[in-house]
Order: C-alpha cells, then sequence, then structure tokens
C-alpha cells in the first residue's frame, strides 16, 4: 500500500492565476509530465491522432493526449496494451495520457448523441418534442441499461458485450493512461427530467463502485503508475440536478472532476458555473467534449480547466480548416489558385510550408497528405487558442482577448 500511496502523490493540481467568475490558470501533475491548464487535450481515440503522429502532435504544442476505452477495449484489446507497457509506450507518446470511461460510447453510438446541442436545436427537451424523439433513440439504441451496468453491441462486427464499473475500471487500468474516469450513464436533453433524476442516482452508485474498484487495482498493479480517476458529473441542464451531482462527487476519493452529458450551447457556461462552484479548488475539472471558440472562453471564465473532442481532426479530414477570421472549407474552387497559407498569422508546419491552392489540389487528388496537413493546422490551432487564453489569465487581459477572438472569428467575414 505504501507504494500505491507514495505513487499517489506523484499525481496533483496547483491553482496558478484566478479569474474572479471562478476561472483559473493552473498545472496538472501526472507521472508522465505536468499539464499547463487551461488546456486542450487532442483525441487519440484508437490510440493515434488520426492520420499525424505523436512526434507531430507534441510539435504542434499539446501537452496531453486522450484515447478511448470502448474502442481500444475491443480493438486491439487492454491486455495487449497493457503487455505493451501501457498507452503511452504502445503509442509512443512519452507525455501524460488520458482515456475516458467509455460509457459516452456505449451509450451514444447508433444514437447520434452529441456533447453541445447547438442553438438550432435548442428547445429539443420541450414535452411534446420528447415522444417522437424518445422513439427514435428506443429504435436505434445498441445499448441497454440497467442498475449494474451497460449491455451493448459492438459497433464492428455486432458482438454482445457488458460494460459495468468495475469492468470499464480494469480496463483502464490495463490501458494504464494517467487521467481515467468513472463510468457514467450517458443522458440526453430529450429524456424526462424524471429519467435524468434516475440516471443521476444510478451514476453516483456507480462513482461509488468505481473508487472501490480503483483502490483495489490500484494496490494490485503497484508496479504501474498511479492512475487519477476523474468523477463524471451529469444533470443535463437543471441546476439542482448537476449541483447535486457535483456534491455527492466532491466526497468521494476522487482525484478530479469530468463535466459530462448533453447541454444546450448557450446554457454551457452557466453549468460549468453551477457545478465549479460546489467542486473543490484543488482538483482539476475536465470538460468532456468540447473544441468551439465560444465553449472555451464561456467555460474557462466559469472554472473549466481542460477540454478534449475529436472536432479538429474530424472536420479536417472534410477539409474544413480553422482561422483566426472563422472555419472555412478549403474545397471550393476560389482556393484553387490561392497560394497564401491557410491562416497567414500561423506558425504551424502546414502554414510555414504549404499554400491554399496545394492544399485544395491534395484535397480533389483524394491524396491522404492533405489529412496530416489539415489535421496538424486544425490542432496547433485549437491547442494554440487555449494557450493564449491560459497566457490572458496570467496577463490579466481574459476580456480583452475573448472581445478580440470573438469578434473576429464570428464576425462572417471568412478568409
Amino acid at each position: 500500500m505504501s507504494g500505491a500511496v507514495n505513487e499517489r502523490a506523484r499525481f496533483g493540481f496547483s491553482e496558478g492565476t484566478r479569474l474572479e467568475a471562478g476561472g483559473r490558470t493552473g498545472v496538472i501533475r501526472t507521472p508522465h509530465g505536468d499539464i499547463r491548464t487551461p488546456a486542450f487535450i487532442p483525441v487519440g481515440t484508437k490510440a493515434t491522432v488520426k492520420t499525424v503522429t505523436p512526434e507531430q502532435v507534441e510539435e504542434l504544442g499539446a501537452d496531453a493526449v486522450l484515447a478511448n476505452a470502448y474502442h481500444l477495449y475491443l480493438q486491439p484489446g487492454p491486455d495487449i496494451v497493457d503487455e505493451a507497457g501501457g498507452l503511452g509506450a504502445f503509442m509512443n507518446w512519452q507525455g501524460p495520457t488520458f482515456t475516458d470511461s467509455g460509457g459516452f460510447q456505449v451509450m451514444s453510438l447508433g444514437v447520434g448523441s452529441k456533447k453541445v446541442l447547438s442553438t438550432e436545436f435548442a428547445g429539443t427537451n420541450r414535452p411534446d418534442m420528447q415522444k417522437d424523439l424518445q422513439q427514435e433513440v428506443r429504435e436505434e439504441r445498441l445499448a441497454n441499461v440497467d442498475e449494474d451496468g451497460v449491455t451493448f453491441r459492438s459497433h464492428i462486427d455486432g458482438s454482445l458485450h457488458r460494460f459495468t464499473p468495475e469492468v470499464s475500471m480494469q480496463v483502464q487500468h490495463q490501458l494504464g493512461a494517467d487521467i481515467i474516469f468513472a463510468f457514467d450513464e450517458l443522458t440526453m436533453l430529450t429524456n424526462t427530467r424524471r429519467y435524468q433524476e434516475e440516471s443521476l442516482e444510478r451514476t453516483r452508485l456507480w462513482a461509488q463502485r468505481c473508487v472501490e474498484e480503483h483502490v483495489r487495482l490500484t494496490q494490485e498493479r503497484s508496479h504501474r503508475p498511479y492512475q487519477a480517476l476523474f468523477g463524471v458529473l451529469q444533470g443535463a441542464q437543471y441546476e439542482d440536478l448537476r449541483r447535486k451531482a457535483a456534491r455527492d462527487l466532491a466526497s468521494m476519493d476522487f482525484d478530479g472532476f469530468g463535466i459530462g452529458g448533453a447541454l444546450e450551447k448557450e446554457n454551457l457556461g452557466t453549468i460549468v458555473g453551477w457545478v465549479c462552484e460546489e467542486l473543490p479548488d484543488d482538483k482539476p475539472r475536465h470538460l468532456l467534449g468540447i473544441s468551439e471558440p465560444d465553449d472555451f472562453f464561456a467555460a474557462i471564465r466559469r472554472g473549466a480547466d481542460t477540454f478534449d473532442c475529436v472536432s479538429p481532426s474530424r472536420v479536417a479530414r472534410n477539409a474544413a480548416v480553422y482561422s483566426h477570421d472563422g472555419r472555412f472549407n478549403i474545397s471550393g474552387a476560389r482556393f484553387k489558385r490561392d497560394w497564401k497559407p491557410i491562416e497567414p498569422e500561423c506558425d504551424c508546419y502546414t502554414c510555414s510550408h504549404y499554400s491554399r491552392a496545394y492544399l485544395h489540389h491534395l484535397y480533389k487528388a483524394k491524396e491522404q497528405l492533405f489529412n496530416t496537413l489539415c489535421t496538424i493546422h486544425n490542432e496547433h490551432f485549437t491547442v494554440g487558442l487555449v494557450a493564449r487564453i491560459r497566457q490572458s489569465i496570467e496577463d490579466g487581459r481574459f476580456d480583452e482577448l475573448e472581445a478580440e477572438v470573438l469578434g473576429r472569428y464570428y464576425s462572417g467575414d471568412k478568409p
């Protein structure tokens, strides 16, 4: 037990400069290095950030990466990753790593759930829309939830599997990430208030089981570095449920917290504020599945420390690239003879070496290099934006940077 205690001392969080509304800078310490916060964590779903090497991810400025327990459980299997020495060794990433619990994928694949419902979908929790939406979910859902866990079918071959809190902990301990997440039930805004209450209690009980199994596995696997366990907060758009979830999890022996669940975009900052007011200041908070500039500012202002999302790499593969003047699609004909880089102000590898015209050509020619170059740029843009926000807090100019960035990004004047 003493070895496990000593290893746990290698994980921690130190708060730096604080905003009046609750946002802060800080440093998360892990056995594989530090994460300066606020920070964006690129997603390497299957132990790879698609189309780029770990060395390229490091060069674009990322401190850590996040992989998905569900996908790695199905392929190649957590025992393979464990045999390799853990996620970082398996994928040749030297820095800190995260794995999510697999809960989101287990319960959302086949449903098309989103972490944040954009303003165009706001209001879909209205009673007059719930019946049709919930029927659609029941017809498409590949997972069945009970009090003990979730039974689901693989999206790869349709084989039947089961995750419980204990199984999720066992899988994540074998994957060996520095930061892992408790198993929780994904709910949607289309679920009724009553179901949200039932689900919240189920997630609370699962969280307790995760803590117990985590303690057992930490002692059993004392030859491995300590893995920090984060509890996951649900509660949809309800203030009392969100605050209750935060208080319940804060009373448990978690190393940090994840803010999960679907929410309406315009309420993101408010919800983050509710939970952060209830959570201890000496532990980090990770907002799951966020990557838009306005969401970063809203969440960081109210106390979120780290973020992850597949969007920067996913949209890159579909020809969408970020710039300070907004996101645009480089497959458009007007870029055929455009010799500027994606973003003239950007110092990423792609913008330092290639023109929009060349990238347009690669896309039209269906060359795989297109995916690599645009992913490098998009991840660099996103990681870099959050780093700028971090620096603005230190410099006392958060409000100024928010007005500057959002005013330009959402101005409608595309490159």
